[in-house]
């Protein structure tokens, strides 16, 4: 408990480098992923395994810390890293269910072998993008990187719908009409 009460306190590092006085931190992260599953249509999914692998996809950081692009890690590396954390992490659980459960579903999303998993990655990019929103919002600063990187990567209808409105709210805020793309 005390090694994943680490992520209480760990700031999501890609937001350190930008003009932001408090940044959110992984638990703030994975937390809003896991309840955003309750938006979800529980007839097409099941439900509970995605808020697991939301619950777990990052909590090999709290050993290895966030991991960014900026930082110039070999993705191979990177994975490496954080699967032997999250096994290392799996292994002080006290029983053998419970480590493969964690270990499989933190692998499953990385792997993207199910529908779940999928749905879980698209969380994690458009809880990204909604966290960009409100920083700009917030802060009057201009995150589009975040957007400009993200447009075409949806990979579930629902979440990219999701993005689309949230893409779409952002331009109207910014005074972009989305039928021109030519500012107003």
């Amino acid at each position: 408990m005390s090694l994943l009460g680490r992520l209480k306190h760990l700031e999501r590092k890609g937001w350190t480098y930008y003009p932001l006085d408090k940044v959110e931190t992984v638990a703030g992260h994975m937390y809003r992923m896991a309840l955003s599953v309750f938006l979800l249509p529980n007839d097409q999914y099941d439900i509970g395994k995605i808020m697991k692998i939301c619950l777990v996809h990052d909590i090999g950081e709290s050993l290895i810390g966030d991991i960014t692009p900026r930082d110039q890690v070999d993705p191979v590396l990177k994975h490496q890293r954080e699967e032997r954390a999250v096994r290392d992490i799996a292994a002080l659980l006290p029983s053998a269910w419970a480590q493969e459960d964690l270990l499989s579903l933190y692998l499953e999303y990385e792997n993207g072998v199910s529908a779940e998993a999928g749905v879980a990655k698209d969380l994690d990019k458009y809880d990204m993008l909604f966290q960009a929103f409100e920083y700009e919002q917030s802060y009057k600063v201009d995150l589009s990187c975040f957007f400009d990187t993200t447009k075409d990567l949806f990979l579930t209808d629902i979440i990219g719908q999701w993005a689309e409105r949230l893409y779409s709210k952002r331009n109207s805020l910014r005074g972009i009409d989305t039928n021109t793309a030519k500012i107003s």
